[in-house]
């Protein structure tokens, strides 16, 4: 698609997904087996024939540069491009101060590209949308920035900015993260709230005059939902894209978007992949969901001496050899092993996990290279696990990288 930048948000420390962030920043965290957080946001642009990306990288990011460098590499073609830029102090010895600051201090490129629309989207939510459908409704409108916006419920209001619109799609009234009882509803549901979904489409020319603004503004957090906004909307030029309205051919009637910013959100979305009909799908091939494969064997499954293998409701990786054991709604990431005897359940391995026979793990997290002896039981005894274990408020047990469990 001609004329549009893109620039995403990838620095998230993604402090409530410990200790999956311990080592690696929130959108390198693994998701669906196969996938990193990032790569939806990615597919979402290349299915859309946006491919001048720019991604902006901050804390921890090393595993991220290498799944960029292994899945997302263009080479050869003019003009197009998939581009890691860490933060690298140009203004100063500091990191960026917030949303709006990344942007500022990479502002080069965005002058270098000489792009008419800047598209800046976050690298933390599962969603398919094609962004071609919303930069168009951006010139439709003439509009100085358009925000995408999705109903949630209004008690989960305090984690968005929140959103009033008028009928022709302008925003009226913006609130930054309010509490649930001053956020403002939809008008006719007052169970609803319109949030933002960190997802914009600037104008260049307003977004390079509106962070040079930002930046001289020693008041600002230089953050888009607390500062960019507030100061355009009254402008009277931003305006709201509904996702509610966003299609792709091959997909369900209804739209489908999940934060993942806690371990029950996270764990939550996976079980979502797993219903009988799954609200998100892996498998349209008219909106293909490009990754890193490495080069392992197709996923095993063997009946042992005095086992049987069942394997139900699951997703299972390449590379995963499970041997007389039985899996269900699990989902389980590269180059797992299960032994003899263990049963598995609700749970998800990240990969790289190797599992002892006549072992018994329910509603549990296990992050990449951990190992676990045989007759361990997980996710049965809470008290037992709090005390050896993160568990989420839901009861999700989480096993950080790297763990020896038993032995």
């Amino acid at each position: 698609m001609a004329g549009v930048l893109a620039m995403v948000l990838a620095g998230g420390e993604g402090k409530r997904l410990h200790p999956l962030t311990e080592t690696r920043s929130k959108p390198s965290v693994p998701f669906g087996g196969s996938y990193r957080l990032l790569d939806f946001a990615l597919n979402n642009f290349v299915n859309a024939d946006i491919l001048q990306i720019y991604v902006l990288t901050q804390f921890k990011s090393q595993s991220l540069n290498i799944h960029l460098r292994q899945a997302w590499h263009l080479s050869g073609i003019t003009n197009r491009f998939i581009d890691p830029v860490p933060a690298q102090q140009r203004l100063g010895k500091r990191w960026y101060d917030g949303t709006a600051d990344a942007i500022y201090q990479n502002n080069k490129f965005i002058e270098m590209n000489e792009p008419e629309q800047v598209c800046i989207f976050g690298s933390d939510h599962i969603y398919k949308m094609d962004v071609r459908q919303m930069v168009n409704y951006h010139k439709e409108k003439d509009a100085h920035l358009t925000v995408a916006a999705i109903q949630v419920p209004k008690d989960q209001a305090y984690h968005f900015g929140i959103i009033e619109v008028d009928k022709e799609g302008r925003m009226i009234g913006f609130q930054e993260k309010p509490s649930v009882e001053e956020a403002k509803t939809i008008p006719g549901d007052p169970e609803h709230v319109l949030a933002s979904m960190g997802n914009y489409t600037f104008d260049t020319k307003v977004l390079l005059s509106e962070l040079s603004r930002d930046a001289e503004d020693e008041d600002s957090e230089h953050d888009f939902g607390k500062n960019i906004i507030p100061h355009l909307f009254p402008q009277g030029k931003v305006f709201v894209y509904n996702f509610n309205s966003n299609k792709i051919a091959g997909e369900p009637d209804g739209v489908y978007w999940r934060d993942v910013g806690t371990l029950d959100a996270y764990w939550e979305a996976h079980m979502d992949l797993l219903a009988d009909e799954p609200p998100f799908s892996l498998y349209n091939r008219k909106w293909p969901l490009h990754t890193y494969y490495p080069p392992l064997p197709p996923a095993t499954f063997k009946d042992s001496e005095n086992h049987n293998t069942r394997i139900s409701k699951s997703l299972l990786s390449a590379g995963c050899y499970v041997l007389g054991s039985h899996v269900h709604r699990s989902v389980m990431g590269f180059h797992c092993h299960i032994r003899p005897g263990t049963e598995i359940s609700e749970s998800v391995l990240l990969g790289e996990v190797k599992v002892g026979e006549n072992c018994r793990i329910r509603r549990a997290i296990i992050d990449k290279n951990v190992e676990i002896a045989p007759g361990t039981v997980i996710g049965e005894d809470l008290a037992a696990d709090k005390a050896r274990f993160d568990v989420s408020e839901n009861g999700i047990v989480v096993i950080a990288k790297n763990t020896k469990v038993g032995f």
